[in-house]
């Protein structure tokens, strides 16, 4: 009696039956994945709306507030209180460092200035625990005994770096994507704060106006003049405001913007004239950015073509030749 083979069928020592389960598997979790984002949709207007109401109150207490209040308002996090104390033991908290730090995070949209501690306390923790895991599985349990001692000198080395480097990347990326969000939006925003001040409004009533309509196309937008109006509204200076404004926002556009703004607040020159130059050109560098955009697509559309594009044509096209030349180098032996 014949046994049936045990394993499926392999292509290039493959097996067939054992990657169709694993695709299927992963496709199944995606759509899971998919079905939980869609029916767990949160309103990022009552978090919008949450900031800007303590951004406000954070204000009020600092004009009106007594002392004792004022002290229990701004009140830090126990925990940030203890990383803060282990920082400073080690002689591994600068003030140059923690405000460097609370920068990136208000222009990654993050409000909590106590993140700062945690992030700079990732950097020590991280490559200690990282590295010392990476040492006792590579030398001290011997896992992948076949690698060179090079090899694993250089996973070690690169856990260690990485782990250093990895809070910094990750407030990076986040900085980079709220950046790339506010610049698509800064061009209709201007063109709402031509249209607002030629209507007669003050820049913060012109602020808030705009914050309210761009709020659902470009909440990062929305949120940094939102803030601005409450602080245009609120502090004394409003020089101050506007100079906020270019620091929690990483563009060079939008410092363009605040040094317009002041200069309007300082000279008395028309605001709605100043805008409307400044959107022009905004736009105009939208206009050249997705230009080089398109230039450079057919460069990089040149190694999908080869790698996956060129050899199906070359199959579809000289497979049946070689088909039939083979049937005829066959048939005339």
């Amino acid at each position: 009696m014949q046994q049936l083979p045990s394993g499926g069928p392999h292509i290039l020592g493959v097996d067939v039956i054992w990657v169709a389960t694993m695709l299927s598997a992963v496709a199944t979790f995606a759509v899971m994945l998919a079905i939980y984002a869609a029916t767990t949709v949160k309103d990022p207007m009552a978090r919008r709306v949450k900031a800007l109401n303590e951004r406000r109150e954070q204000l009020k207490a600092g004009i009106v507030a007594s002392t004792n209040k004022r002290k229990k308002l701004t009140n830090k996090n126990q925990a940030a209180d203890r990383v803060r104390s282990i920082l400073s033991q080690f002689k591994m908290l600068q003030d140059d460092q923690v405000k460097k730090t609370q920068q990136r995070l208000m222009q990654a949209g993050i409000r909590t200035k106590d993140l700062a501690f945690f992030i700079i306390f990732a950097r020590f923790v991280l490559p200690v625990v990282l590295g010392a895991i990476a040492v006792i599985a590579l030398y001290g349990f011997g896992m992948y005994p076949e690698w060179s001692w090079f090899r694993r000198y250089a996973t070690v080395a690169g856990i260690i770096g990485g782990a250093y480097k990895a809070p910094d990347i990750w407030l990076k990326n986040k900085v980079t994507k709220r950046s790339h969000a506010i610049r698509k939006g800064l061009p209709d925003a201007l063109d709402l704060l031509v249209i607002c001040a030629e209507a007669g409004l003050t820049v913060d009533a012109a602020f808030g106006r705009v914050s309210k309509e761009l709020g659902k196309a470009y909440p990062e937008l929305g949120d940094e003049f939102g803030l601005t109006a409450i602080e245009l509204g609120f502090l004394n200076e409003r020089r101050q405001a506007f100079e906020n404004l270019a620091q929690r926002v990483d563009l060079e556009a939008v410092r363009g913007v605040v040094t317009t703004m002041i200069q309007t607040e300082k000279y008395g020159t028309p605001l709605a004239s100043a805008l409307r130059v400044l959107s022009a050109e905004f736009r105009h560098q939208r206009m050249m950015r997705a230009e080089e955009k398109a230039a450079r697509l057919p460069a990089i559309m040149t190694v999908p073509l080869i790698l996956f594009i060129l050899p199906t044509l070359f199959v579809v096209i000289l497979g049946p030749a070689s088909c039939s030349i083979n049937d005829s180098f066959l048939h005339g032996n």
